[in-house]
């Protein structure tokens, strides 16, 4: 009877160490995951929902941000702005305008300079002289960082994310700087629009120009237009 007790004993306590061992394994590889995703740029929100955001790079175009805007206003949609720094002190009066209506600001580095070809001391200069340019002129701390040119690396990323921000890609891009035919931006987007889509975009002439069919397109799909921190709000 004593040897069964024993043996008892013995099988319980292996299987209480093998279920604290399953237990552990799965903390720790939570947390490779988590470490992981901590390091990487979004490129897309939330597969789940249909809605897309829209990225508007700045820092030229001012002749078109107003026709861009009104397009906005008229159809109720809040989208999301990534300032130049540089921009932004030359132009108060209008990035003011787009925080008025409700817009999103993100950051977009100072000079517009090339991020992995810079020091360390100088990407954090450039996106916080952005921060405090933008933050002395409506009062807002930005998050969310698009790296100039889309140029990033490991650097880059780990230096904005150690200052609180999310690094902000792109899963389509209309490439409205290379292009005066607006029909091109729209064969882009549709040909690539999917469920959770951070769409590129900066104001050009033909990008006024393809704004109203393309959120016609969207809604007439069923899509939401929303900005950058709502599209990946549930997928990070």
């Amino acid at each position: 009877m004593k040897v069964f007790i024993i043996k008892k004993k013995t099988i319980i306590a292996a299987v209480l160490i093998i279920i604290a061992l399953s237990i552990a394994l799965f903390l720790m590889s939570r947390r490779s995951i988590n470490t992981f995703k901590q390091f990487e740029p979004i490129y897309k929100g939330n597969e789940m929902e249909k809605k897309v955001a829209f990225a508007c790079n700045v820092v030229w175009g001012n002749e078109y941000l107003p026709d861009m805007l009104r397009e906005f206003k008229k159809n109720n949609i809040k989208i999301t702005f990534f300032i130049g720094g540089d921009w932004a002190d030359k132009n108060k009066e209008l990035l003011m305008r787009i925080y008025e209506d409700n817009h999103e600001i993100g950051n977009h580095g100072y000079n517009h300079l090339k991020q992995t070809q810079i020091s360390e001391e100088k990407n954090r200069e450039e996106i916080i002289k952005t921060e405090e340019a933008i933050n002395n002129i409506i009062g807002v701390k930005t998050n969310l960082f698009a790296p100039p040119y889309g140029d990033l690396n490991k650097k880059v990323v780990t230096i904005a994310e150690s200052l609180g921000y999310k690094v902000i890609m792109w899963s389509i891009d209309t490439i409205d700087w290379n292009t005066k035919d607006y029909t091109k931006i729209l064969e882009r987007v549709n040909k690539k629009i999917h469920n959770g889509a951070i769409i590129l975009m900066h104001p050009t002439e033909s990008t006024v120009k393809a704004l109203p069919i393309m959120i016609n397109d969207l809604i007439k799909n069923n899509y939401k237009i929303v900005p950058v921190s709502e599209v990946i709000k549930t997928n990070n």
